[in-house]
């Protein structure tokens, strides 16, 4: 068997470095623990993590490239605001690419995958039965990880991923206007479907879950 070579090893640690930041950062914006118009202070973030300056930083660099942090002149880094009104445009958005990615993923997916996929799904489903958000959460967050690796669209999985997170991000922000166990069933359907390798339900198992989000929206909307 062939060996990577020795230059390549660091440059691989260092990607799941930055994955792992990458992951705990967002978790910290998604739950509000860095708060919408919040300033980033990289050394906060290095010791709230557990994560080297280095992967911190670069996970960083990818939150401003895709809209989670917002660089600005003479203020540095901040989070970005959470902008209600722009929200159902954004699940109009990400609606069209979720199609994509689970019908790729129910006609693509290795069985391990379709396993772990159907497994994170129950997970929500177990979590939100227990009204245990964190659970849910970190489910949830599991499922979209093993969905984007099942699909092998690295293109779509780069273009949904920001509007995942800010809609994770505006549902914890407005849980109260949600129903969480109705959200796990819907993510269950879709789960169920990419698992069975049945990409037509799948489809409709996404938008299935794309109209819980747009009915969620609209009652914060409406107020």
């Amino acid at each position: 068997m062939t060996s990577l070579p020795a230059d390549a090893k660091p440059a691989a640690s260092k990607l799941r470095a930055a994955d792992m930041a990458y992951d705990r950062i967002e978790s910290m914006i998604v739950t509000l623990q860095l708060k919408p118009g919040a300033p980033i202070v990289e050394a906060e973030l290095v010791e709230g993590t557990g994560m080297g300056r280095t992967p911190v930083r670069e996970a960083l660099m990818r939150m401003v490239a895709n809209g989670l942090i917002d660089q600005l002149p003479r203020r540095g880094l901040t989070v970005s605001a959470i902008e209600a009104a722009e929200h159902l445009t954004l699940i109009e958005t990400r609606r069209v690419l979720e199609r994509l990615i689970v019908a790729s993923a129910a006609r693509r997916a290795a069985p391990p995958l379709r396993k772990a996929i159907l497994a994170s799904a129950q997970k929500m489903v177990g979590a939100a039965a227990k009204s245990d958000l964190k659970g849910y959460m970190l489910a949830d967050q599991g499922l979209d990880h093993v969905i984007h690796e099942a699909c092998r669209n690295p293109s779509a999985v780069a273009a949904v991923v920001p509007l995942v997170i800010k809609c994770r991000r505006f549902w914890y922000a407005y849980q109260h206007e949600g129903d969480i166990e109705q959200g796990a069933a819907c993510h269950l359907q879709l789960a169920a479907a990419i698992a069975a390798g049945d990409a037509d339900a799948a489809v409709r198992g996404a938008d299935a879950l794309m109209d819980y989000l747009e009915s969620f929206t609209r009652k914060v909307i409406d107020g």
